[in-house]
């Protein structure tokens, strides 16, 4: 009698079950289950193998040198150049490079953005060999690019317009190292963007933070000047390649002014401007101020002198903003 009944219960289970199964796969409710369990798989999957985010290029900073950079080619900053040169054309690849060269200032209050395509050089120097003035430097802007630059100031509050200007030596003549028209070319639009002309070093840093959204999109923002430049002395001391104190002691503080923390980077370096040899290292802040644009333009990435150089009263700091991403 027991045996007889677990029988009975048994197959009631099994027929429940089936069923149960039945119902499951050949009701409404199927339609219901079956997009879940496909959403949950595609959850599972999407953890798993979530795509790499894209890491933005590094932002750099040029020593670029007087116009005669390109012809010394035994000067021991004409390799490095060479070798920053080929780190951003072979390894980082931008889409389009923008620099602030240290050899234009705009308004006080204003920002000019260079939107031609095509423009002669600026042949801004003088006392130099006649062949300095024929030399070249084959390049592109971007019109296009131009317009971007000005809606992201102008969104950010800066005045900003479009001229048309040739590139200046403190653009070709260290571009023309780093990459060479032969050797390494560029082979991407060039775009130039002024500084303005007050000096003001958190004005300069914001500057660089309302282009900073160009990164995203591959493209390479460079300042070109020099983390100690005074020409005065360096007439005064002509062939004299032994530092002055102040090359040493203001090109040191800048450093670890960009060196710091990128919270704290931006207070850091305006004092730097304070110092009591900053006037001594820089008469005017023209070549100083694009290593702040750049270092505004780096957002929360580390800055790194990557090679210095104190030559009487100059001195030819390379930066680096982020890392270069490796394949």
């Amino acid at each position: 009698m027991d045996s007889t009944r677990l029988a009975t219960r048994l197959f009631l289970l099994v027929s429940f079950t089936v069923a149960a199964v039945a119902i499951l796969f050949s009701s409404p409710l199927s339609r219901i289950l079956s997009p879940l369990s496909t959403i949950l798989t595609q959850h599972r999957l999407s953890t798993y193998f979530k795509p790499m985010a894209t890491k933005k290029p590094p932002v750099y900073f040029f020593s670029h040198g007087g116009p005669d950079v390109q012809y010394r080619t035994d000067h021991p900053a004409y390799t490095v150049l060479q070798n920053i040169g080929r780190e951003i054309t072979h390894k980082v690849k931008p889409k389009a490079v923008v620099v602030f060269s240290g050899h234009w200032e705009a308004d006080s209050n204003g920002i000019e953005i260079n939107s031609a395509e095509h423009t002669d050089l600026i042949y801004d120097f003088y006392g130099f060999p006649p062949e300095f003035y024929k030399a070249q430097y084959p390049n592109r802007g971007s019109p296009e690019l131009a317009s971007k630059i000005i809606n992201l100031l102008t969104t950010a509050g800066i005045k900003a317009k479009a001229v048309t200007r040739g590139l200046d030596h403190g653009v070709w003549s260290g571009f023309h190292v780093a990459f060479h028209p032969q050797d390494n070319p560029l082979d991407v639009p060039l775009v130039q963007v002024s500084l303005y002309s007050n000096q003001d070093a958190d004005m300069h840093y914001k500057l660089g933070q309302a282009v900073a959204s160009l990164r995203d999109e591959n493209i390479v923002i460079i300042g070109a000047g020099m983390s100690v430049h005074n020409l005065r002395d360096l007439f005064a001391t002509r062939g004299d390649p032994r530092p002055l104190p102040y090359t040493v002691s203001f090109d040191e503080a800048l450093k670890d002014a960009v060196e710091s923390p990128p919270s704290e980077r931006q207070a850091r370096m305006r004092e730097v401007t304070k110092r009591p040899d900053a006037r001594q290292a820089h008469p005017r802040f023209d070549h100083l101020m694009p290593v702040y644009v750049v270092a505004g333009a780096a957002g929360d990435d580390a800055g790194k002198r990557t090679w210095t150089l104190h030559e009487g009263s100059m001195a030819w700091a390379q930066y680096r903003f982020g890392d270069v991403s490796t394949p």
